[in-house]
């Protein structure tokens, strides 16, 4: 028989790996939203065909992921109720009002003019259905207005009160969505959005370009994904290190297991690599830089870092899983901001689409930022532990009086039904990105449906 401790950990286990399957959908699919507007802007202001022709390529790849995005949302939407009832019970006048604003305003508009969208270029005006394009593209950016506001709730609660009770309730609406985090969180996202799909259509076009260097359109996609990871990448690391510093106000004891940092000290090292041992509280291995972390955290080399021996040890997260994880995110970022470099200076050289060196690294950095989106939520979730709530409700009062038994046995259902209902849909789209765009079978005939754009 399994006791209460396993079935916490099953449940936590059940949500992360839901919530891992959900995340990349949205984020996908709000870069991607993004794309196809800025492709179908650009088709009616030049009236160059590629671009239409790239708009039907990544239209249906986009149609796939929102469905795919849809399933998997409401699956863990009722992980809520089934796992984490306590949790909504007590969280439920605050957290449910945001969240259905997320569907009336957010996602009532993606769904509302998404058909528009997908079907509609044959039967409304060009302008019709290019503002039906723009209108779903912000319907994508609204649900993470909404949703990151929920999270970012969460980890820097403000603007509550407890009713009789003991349920969070509301005293400042402005106050709940703006909370202290929430601005970083939601421009680090959509940045992160934006370089998950900027890297996915790079890798797309790197692919074809490695088979033929002139293809038009695999220049015309990778030409603008490389544009994207150039500009967006130094963004990323600037609201990153603004993020970090909002972090470091808010939830130190998350920077400390970030950094690996046990020890509260001036001139805290920036521990490069190494295995935290949480039994020890010390950093086993470790390759570091004297100072280096207190300028990186506090901007100055004498600067004062906390480490997590400030809190006691039934408050830190799962230090090692933290720690790694940000890493990865970062060693990511610092690879993009490579490839974005190395393309500004291909391009200035004129060979950016036939230096095959630097195809094939950009076709194997298509799922980095997939990668780092996923660490980043690892860090954020996991370093948020052992609370919901931060610093008001904890994870294990949060759960709901079910035996592990039964979680064992969702569990289990969840990954078996998500192999046999996403590996297809994974495939698929796998299978159209291996379509050559400029000969796409299942593109229409684009140019008898707009012969002014050819």
């Amino acid at each position: 028989m399994f006791d209460y401790v396993d079935a916490l950990l099953l449940a936590r286990i059940q949500f992360a790996f839901t919530i891992a399957f959900h995340i990349v959908f949205p984020a996908f699919s709000i870069g991607l939203a993004s794309f196809l507007a800025v492709l179908e802007g650009l088709w009616l202001i030049t009236g160059r065909k590629v671009y239409i022709d790239l708009f039907h390529y990544w239209k249906k790849i986009f149609a796939i992921s929102f469905g795919m995005g849809v399933v998997s949302g409401l699956v863990m939407s009722y992980q809520f109720g089934t796992n984490w009832s306590v949790f909504s019970d007590k969280t439920g006048p605050v957290l449910g009002p945001l969240l259905g604003y997320e569907v009336l305003s957010a996602f009532f508009l993606e769904a509302g003019f998404l058909g528009i969208m997908l079907f509609g270029m044959n039967k409304v005006g060009k302008g019709l259905h290019f503002f039906a394009t723009c209108l779903v593209a912000i319907g994508t950016l609204s649900s993470a207005f909404w949703i990151l506001s929920v999270n970012s709730w969460m980890q820097t609660p403000t603007g509550f009160g407890f009713n009789e009770v003991g349920q969070f309730i509301p005293v400042s609406w402005f106050d709940v969505i703006f909370n202290p985090s929430f601005p970083y969180r939601l421009v680090h996202m959509v940045l992160a959005a934006y370089l998950t799909t900027s890297f996915i259509v790079g890798a797309v076009g790197a692919y074809h370009l490695l088979k033929n260097h002139a293809n038009l359109h695999a220049r015309t996609m990778f030409s603008l994904a490389i544009w994207m990871a150039t500009i967006v990448t130094p963004l990323q690391i600037i609201a990153g290190d603004f993020h970090g510093l909002n972090t470091i106000e808010h939830q130190p004891a998350k920077v400390a297991a970030m950094e690996g940092h046990f020890e509260t000290r001036k001139g805290a090292p920036l521990y490069l690599f190494g295995w935290p041992n949480m039994e020890t509280a010390k950093i086993d291995y470790a390759l570091e830089i004297p100072k280096l972390g207190s300028l990186i955290l506090k901007h100055g080399f004498d600067e004062e870092v906390q480490g997590l021996k400030d809190w006691p040890k039934a408050d830190w997260p799962n230090v090692p899983l933290v720690f790694w994880c940000f890493r990865i995110m970062v060693g990511l970022g610092v690879l993009m901001m490579f490839i974005g470099l190395a393309g500004l200076t291909l391009r200035l050289m004129g060979r950016l689409y036939d230096n095959s060196l630097y195809l094939k690294a950009a076709l194997l950095m298509g799922p980095s930022g997939v990668i780092a989106l996923l660490c980043g939520w690892m860090v954020t979730e996991v370093g948020r532990q052992p609370y919901t709530v931060y610093g008001i409700l904890r994870t294990a009062d949060s759960v709901s009086p079910i035996g592990a038994p039964g979680l064992w046995g969702s569990l289990i259902a969840f990954v078996v039904v998500y192999l046999m209902v996403f590996t297809p849909g994974f495939i698929y789209i796998l299978r159209i990105m291996k379509t050559d765009p400029a000969a796409d079978p299942i593109n229409p005939p684009l140019v008898r449906m707009h012969p002014n754009a050819v």
